[in-house]
């Protein structure tokens, strides 16, 4: 189980973290935008076909979705963390 650190981190700690996944998140982006490059215009020239398809429409369109969705699960599970970060509860 994992332990709650909600209430053990101070506003700074909570800004760094907040600034770090930021910044993760950021280098995601980077990463899938060269991955869509890659998987859309570099292999435009091969003549392979996936249902009918060329492979170039397939990865640079639903390959781009399982990438993003496969990034974004690591960066949930590996590097996010859940914090209180001030305000009131409504609920």
């Amino acid at each position: 189980m994992k332990k709650n650190n909600r209430a053990s981190l101070s506003d700074a700690q909570k800004f760094s973290l907040v600034k770090r996944e930021a910044i993760y998140t950021g280098l995601a982006l980077v990463g899938l935008i060269i991955f869509w490059l890659i998987a859309g215009f570099g292999t435009s020239s091969l003549d392979v076909k996936i249902f009918h398809l060329p492979l170039w429409a397939v990865l640079g369109s639903v390959g781009v979705w399982i990438v993003a969705i496969l990034i974004s699960a690591v960066l949930s599970k590996k590097l996010f963390k859940d914090v209180d970060l001030g305000g009131e509860d409504n609920g």
